[in-house]
């Protein structure tokens, strides 16, 4: 059977000292390098905003990161600047092997902030992501990144409710854990039917 192995958002920005860092965010690159030669196919996902993007606090007045505000698609939190097009930040981390079959960008829309590999918050704008998959016989993915409790559990619930078989190696990912957003991201994935790696949180 074959399988892929989904690798969500190791940028710079989310690493430690990018604009949105993750705490432990670099620690995973070397368990990430070390798991692509036991997949069929290798994909990653690239948070790719344009300047100015509706999920930035500074384009909202009175607004700082980690406010929410609504949205046409439901209440977003809004984010420090970061990966935006172009710049150092929306980089892969240097010592990542890019070596992919596909790279997705996603959150590139200036109205609607994208957190799944597979489709924008609003839930039914496709990445393509679904499509490559079918069209490749690929039905088993592994996913791992950044951030656990967002864009890596976010695109493991909508593989998951896509049909697919889907495992999050958790060794392999780190997580914002904004007001226990953790553990909820934990208990919405396991009870999907997700299998988790529990090596390590």
């Amino acid at each position: 059977m074959t399988k892929a192995l989904i690798i969500i958002d190791v940028q710079n920005d989310f690493c430690p000292g990018g604009a949105l860092a993750v705490s432990g965010g670099d620690d995973i690159v070397p368990v990430i390098n070390g798991m692509m030669a036991d997949f069929d196919a290798v994909i990653l996902t690239q948070d790719w905003h344009p300047s100015g993007h509706s999920s930035f606090a500074s384009s909202h007045s009175g607004k700082v990161p980690f406010d929410t505000t609504p949205m046409p698609y439901g209440l977003q939190v809004l984010w420090p600047d970061h990966c935006v097009q172009g710049t150092e930040g929306a980089a892969f981390h240097a010592d990542l092997q890019v070596n992919a079959d596909m790279i997705i960008r996603k959150g590139y829309r200036p109205e609607i902030d994208s957190y799944s590999a597979f489709y924008e918050n609003d839930q039914t704008t496709p990445t393509g992501l679904q499509g490559y998959l079918n069209e490749r016989g690929i039905k088993d993915l592994t996913l791992v990144g950044l951030a656990t409790d967002f864009c890596v559990a976010f695109s493991a619930l909508d593989a998951i409710r896509l049909g697919f078989r889907v495992r999050v190696e958790l060794s392999a990912c780190r997580a914002i854990d904004m007001d226990g957003s953790l553990n909820v991201a934990l208990d919405k994935m396991k009870n999907a039917g997700v299998v988790l790696d529990m090596t390590e949180v």
